[in-house]
């Protein structure tokens, strides 16, 4: 058996982020060889994963960046247990280093970001499994993208929430309308764009709610339908984003904010996560 010195175990640390006697163990197991004691902890963190499948991972931090000359925005959410692992500085630099992949890499989707080299060694999805037995908390990735004329990112203070706003003109149009339209999304959480965005399920349950409610306030039925379709217009009103009133000046929609920038300027798409 190879004798496992200190800068090995120092090595190994380096690269997984794993304590120094997760570490030594390792190696120890891979008599000294640094490969397949990463691969060891990484059927560690296999082993952690299949025992907390059922696990809520309410807590994580969430980055948002634009790319491509701010035509395309990645919005990245790495979610844990318990907001002691979020707040360690270890985590953060992870969620960071998996945002400046995601950047570079620019993935379609959340199975081509896991399908990325981390490093030399490890895929992203196998460096989150890694992870997962080093921290011992279950861990969950999650990642938006949006593309457009003029994407903007937008980070909330804390990282627990944040989103990337698409829009049709550049940035020399949108100008600090960009920034306030994204505070808004990020402050006010609407479902779609438009109305006309708004799935048909959703307008569907919201009439039947509207119908119901109705009923029971002792309403006869025949207005029943037109009581519903008041209410469901009151729904787009306060949850699509270019009908929510603007946070600056709420006797302004959102639409109507963009307008005295440029009577064209529109929002295109958004995603937002929160963690909270």
């Amino acid at each position: 058996m190879s004798k496992i010195t200190a800068a090995q175990v120092n090595e190994l640390r380096k690269k997984t982020g794993a304590g120094m006697m997760d570490c030594k163990k390792a190696l120890v197991e891979a008599d000294g060889d640094m490969e397949t004691a990463i691969d060891n902890l990484r059927k560690q963190g296999q082993k952690v994963a299949a025992k907390r499948q059922d696990r809520e991972t309410t807590e994580g931090l969430v980055y948002a960046a634009s790319a491509e000359g701010d035509k395309k925005g990645v919005l990245l959410v790495l979610g844990c247990e318990t907001d002691f692992v979020a707040k360690n500085d270890d985590f953060a630099k992870l969620t960071q280093s998996l945002l400046d992949i995601a950047v570079a890499n620019k993935p379609a989707n959340l199975d081509e970001l896991k399908s990325l080299k981390f490093d030399d060694s490890l895929t992203v999805e196998e460096k989150i499994t890694e992870q997962i037995g080093v921290i011992g908390e279950k861990l969950d990735l999650n990642y938006e993208v949006v593309e457009a004329d003029y994407v903007l990112a937008y980070n909330h203070p804390g990282n627990q929430v944040a989103t990337v706003v698409g829009f049709n003109k550049g940035a020399d149009v949108v100008g600090e309308a960009g920034d306030y339209v994204a505070m808004q999304v990020a402050s006010m959480a609407p479902i779609a764009v438009d109305k006309d965005k708004v799935s048909e399920e959703v307008v569907a349950k919201e009439l039947e709610i509207g119908k119901e409610l109705a009923i029971q306030e002792g309403k006869p039925a025949e207005m029943a339908e037109k009581i519903a379709m008041g209410r469901l217009n009151k729904f787009f009103k306060e949850n699509t984003l270019l009908n929510q009133a603007f946070i600056i000046d709420n006797k302004k929609s959102v639409r109507d904010y963009l307008k005295d920038f440029d009577k064209d300027l529109t929002v295109t798409d958004f995603k937002r996560i929160a963690l909270s």
